[in-house]
């Protein structure tokens, strides 16, 4: 456990290469799940636990780590499973998502493992609207799958979408749109919708994709069909998620400013890794802006930011 702990801290030279670190682990049965080193502060085995009266029943208690007082979510109850009984002997994965620190009960924790994104594949298209993943891999011949913890999250707290009146205008913003639409790519069902319900008040139209790769593919396609000059005529912005199955947020960028019909599309980067941002990488593969997840008025701002600077 000791060298998966050392881990965690050592990943950031990755980023950017289209490839991510996945720390496994398994909830009751012998299924493993994966989750990006990028999200977790540290692994430990599971501290005492105090219950909180009315809270989800999801969390099975708070403790008190390094200072902090953070919920722990029973991941296994969180998807649909049996609750972890033995939780003297189970782990608490430290996370942070979305601005906000939780831990995750899981029943073991294996090892880390470098992948390419491309070897990450969006989950089986039968899995059903109400899967909790999103994305799948294989490893050793197994199937490892990685859990969509912005929808498990969204759904013990659900995140407000409301942007505020104030920054909200007379028709500027459809003005300065014309016909042109806003493209959000993520590979999270929950966290595409999040965007769109926050932009929608704006009077954005918008085109959604599941991951780099078929945003990617879209653009081209768009850039080929619609536009004379460049994808600016048909897309004013793209609205992009780092980490997404096939080609990350990173690449997807670098693609795209490498393309001289899509270069100058002003590119978004959306992400829940808030705690590992780094600024050099987003100038190096030519981003525009950056914003951690999920604030509906900062996202807003930005937007109008970037389409009204054309």
């Amino acid at each position: 456990m000791a060298g998966v702990l050392d881990s965690v801290n050592q990943r950031t030279q990755l980023v950017g290469q289209n490839r991510l670190e996945l720390l496994l682990f398994r909830l009751r049965g012998r299924q493993r799940f994966g989750i990006n080193v990028f999200k977790v502060r540290e692994v430990l085995q599971c501290p005492n636990l105090t219950a909180l009266p009315k809270s989800n029943h999801f969390i099975r208690g708070v403790a008190h780590i390094r200072g902090q007082t953070i919920s722990v979510i029973d991941l296994s109850l969180a998807v649909g499973g049996p609750r972890i009984e033995d939780v003297k002997n189970s782990f608490v994965i430290i996370a942070e998502y979305n601005r906000s620190v939780q831990g995750f009960l899981v029943g073991s924790v294996e090892r880390i493992v470098n992948m390419n994104w491309e070897a990450i594949m969006p989950p089986p298209s039968g899995s059903g609207r109400y899967s909790y993943l999103t994305a799948v891999t294989e490893i050793e011949k197994e199937l490892v799958e990685i859990l969509d913890v912005e929808k498990i999250l969204n759904e013990i707290c659900p995140v407000n979408t409301e942007v505020n009146a104030a920054i909200l205008d007379d028709g500027e913003m459809k003005r300065d749109l014309g016909e042109r639409i806003v493209f959000i790519a993520d590979d999270s069902a929950v966290a595409r919708n999040q965007v769109k319900r926050a932009l929608e008040p704006l009077g954005v139209q918008t085109e959604l994709a599941k991951n780099g790769k078929e945003a990617l593919i879209r653009l081209r396609e768009i850039a080929a069909q619609d536009c004379k000059h460049d994808i600016t005529e048909r897309v004013a912005l793209l609205i992009s998620d780092v980490e997404m199955p096939e080609m990350d947020g990173y690449t997807l960028t670098a693609e795209i400013k490498a393309d001289p019909k899509l270069a100058p599309l002003h590119v978004i980067l959306h992400t829940s890794l808030s705690g590992v941002f780094n600024q050099a990488m987003i100038e190096k593969v030519g981003a525009d802006d950056f914003i951690a997840k999920f604030n509906p008025d900062e996202l807003a701002t930005a937007v109008k930011k970037w389409v009204h600077c054309d």
